[in-house]
């Protein structure tokens, strides 16, 4: 029997690193640094380390507008899981170094278009992970995705 595996996260870091994004309530956009206690994470998202790219999305449900910035992951800290509990999302606590400022806008309104779940275009993954669930959270995101995000800096 072939048992196929992921690659480890020390051979992918090999390959460079993995990419990140967060939707997260923000509370100054224009802040040089920032720090999210507690995070849900998803599709990925709990593997975030330090020295990942991240994207920054200040949360619509937050009265946010989406993209905002891109960073630098400068700490995280996984969260202990809570005992007697079977099933619990992972939380991370990170801290942000901002790299840059979005210069277009980039949220809900614009990624809710793509919603052909199949069709493999990076707004349709960030759309799925984002907002199909709406609720805030660190995601893990693909090249072609990261390569999409940079374009709006």
């Amino acid at each position: 029997m072939v048992r196929h595996e992921q690659p480890s996260r020390e051979a992918t870091a090999c390959q460079g690193s993995m990419m990140f994004a967060i939707k997260a309530e923000v509370g100054d956009p224009s802040a040089e640094t920032f720090a999210f206690n507690a995070q849900k994470t998803m599709y990925g998202g709990k593997h975030i380390a330090k020295g990942d790219t991240i994207f920054v999305f200040a949360s619509e449900n937050e009265g946010g507008p989406g993209l905002i910035a891109s960073g630098v992951v400068t700490s995280a800290k996984a969260i202990a899981k809570k005992r007697g509990i079977a099933r619990q999302t992972p939380r991370v606590s990170i801290s942000i170094r901002r790299t840059a400022l979005a210069k277009r806008r980039l949220g809900r309104r614009e990624l809710k278009f793509f919603s052909d779940w199949k069709d493999g275009r990076p707004e349709t993954e960030l759309n799925f992970k984002f907002y199909r669930q709406a609720t805030n959270k660190i995601i893990g995101i693909s090249n072609e995705a990261a390569a999409f995000l940079r374009g709006f800096f």
